[in-house]
C-alpha cells in the first residue's frame, strides 16, 4: 500500500483539479518525476474515469491517485436557488444558454466510482466534500489502496483521523479552487497553510499533504519544515503544458485585470477560491450554499464563456500565489519546485 513518509521521492504532490486541468497526462508526468499526480473523478461519468485511469497506466507505471467527491447534503431551500436561478436568467438569454431546473440532489454515481477503484486498486483514493465511510474505507484497504481525506481545520483532521484513512491532505485558506471544508457554511480557519500544519501535526499521529499558498521552493521548504509530509500543488500546475486548463483561464493568470482572488459561492454553491471577475462581482452576493444544485446552474454559462475565450464568466479558480504560475512542461516545475526548496 502507498506510504506518504516512504514512497515519494519528492513530496510534491498534483492536486486534483476537476473540470479539466488534470489530464491523464499532467497526473503522468507529475508521478513520473517522483511526485504523485492525482485524476479528478468529479463531474465525470463512471466510463470516464475508467477511461482516465487506463490512460494514466498507460503514460506511466509509477503510482497515482483519484480524488472522489462525497455526496453533498440533501437540498435545504430550494426556493433560494430558484432565486438565483431567475437572477442568472438575463445573463443566460444574452449567452443563448438554457438554464436547466433545479435538481433536489447530488447524483456524481459516489458508490459506483467507489466500486471502480477497488476494481482497478488504484494506488491511492482520496476523498473531498465530506469524510469517506468507514465502511468504503476499509474496501479500499482491502484491495491494497492508499485513502486520503481533504479537510481545513485541525477538528475535521482528528474526524477525518477516526475514520481509518491514512493521510491526510490539509487545504489552508489560501488554496485555490474549492475549499474542503465539510461544513460549506462553515467560517474557515483563518491561518495561513503553514501555521495550520503547525496545529495539525500536534492533534493527529498521521501523514500531513499541505496544500494551499505553494508557489515557490520557499514555500515548499517551509511547509515541510512546519511539519507537513508533503506538499500538494495545483495553481503552480494550471499553465503547465500538459495541463488541461482552458486557454482564457490560462491567460489570466498572468494578466494585469485580475488583481485579486476570493472565496465565492457564486460558480458552484461550495465555497471555492478563484480571480474576481465580472461573474464574481456580478452575482456572489446573491449565491447560496447548494452543490450541486448552483453548479449545474451555472455551468452552461462557464461553458458558454469558455467557447467565447471570455475569462469574465469563467470560474477562474487559483490560489493566492497565481501570479507564479508558469508554461512549463509538469516535470520541469516539480523539479525546480523541488531544487529550489532543498537550495532553500
Amino acid at each position: 500500500m502507498f506510504d506518504f513518509e516512504e514512497d515519494l521521492r519528492i513530496p510534491i504532490v498534483g492536486a486534483p483539479m476537476a473540470g479539466g486541468p488534470s489530464t491523464p497526462e499532467l497526473v503522468a508526468a507529475v508521478s513520473s518525476t517522483g511526485g504523485l499526480g492525482f485524476l479528478a473523478a468529479g463531474y465525470k461519468s463512471v466510463d470516464a474515469v475508467r477511461h482516465e485511469v487506463d490512460a494514466v497506466r498507460a503514460l506511466t507505471d509509477a503510482p497515482f491517485g483519484l480524488n472522489l467527491f462525497v455526496p453533498g447534503r440533501p437540498l435545504a431551500d430550494r426556493a433560494a436557488v430558484e432565486t438565483y436561478r431567475e437572477r442568472l436568467q438575463p445573463l443566460a438569454e444574452r449567452r443563448n444558454v438554457v438554464l436547466p431546473e433545479v435538481v433536489d440532489h447530488d447524483d456524481d454515481a459516489f458508490d459506483a466510482k467507489v466500486d471502480l477503484a477497488v476494481e482497478l486498486a488504484v494506488s491511492v483514493v482520496s476523498f473531498t466534500f465530506g469524510l469517506p465511510p468507514r465502511g468504503v474505507v476499509d474496501r479500499l484497504h482491502a484491495a491494497g489502496t492508499a485513502v486520503v481525506a481533504t479537510v481545513s481545520d485541525v477538528d475535521e483532521a482528528r474526524a477525518a483521523a477516526e475514520r481509518g484513512v491514512d493521510a491526510i491532505c490539509l487545504q489552508g485558506v489560501d488554496a485555490g479552487g474549492h475549499r474542503a471544508t465539510l461544513d460549506p457554511d462553515a467560517e474557515p480557519d483563518p491561518r495561513p497553510t503553514r501555521e495550520l500544519v503547525e496545529a495539525a501535526r500536534a492533534a493527529v499521529d498521521l501523514p500531513l499533504v499541505a496544500a494551499g499558498g505553494i508557489a515557490t521552493g520557499a514555500d515548499v521548504a517551509a511547509t515541510l519544515e512546519a511539519g507537513a509530509t508533503a506538499v500538494q500543488i495545483g495553481t503552480a500546475l494550471l499553465d503547465a503544458d500538459e495541463a488541461g486548463t482552458k486557454p482564457a483561464h490560462r491567460a489570466a493568470l498572468h494578466d494585469a485585470r485580475f488583481t485579486d482572488s476570493v472565496v465565492t459561492r457564486a460558480f458552484s454553491g461550495r465555497p471555492a477560491r478563484g480571480l474576481v471577475n465580472d461573474f464574481i462581482i456580478d452575482f456572489d452576493a446573491y449565491a447560496v450554499t447548494a452543490y450541486p444544485q448552483v453548479h449545474l446552474l451555472t455551468s452552461g454559462l462557464r461553458a458558454a464563456a469558455g467557447a467565447a475565450d471570455d475569462p469574465q464568466g469563467l470560474a477562474l479558480w487559483a490560489g493566492l500565489g497565481y501570479r507564479s504560475a508558469r508554461s512549463a512542461p509538469a516535470e520541469e516545475i516539480v523539479r525546480d519546485l523541488w531544487r529550489e526548496a532543498r537550495d532553500v
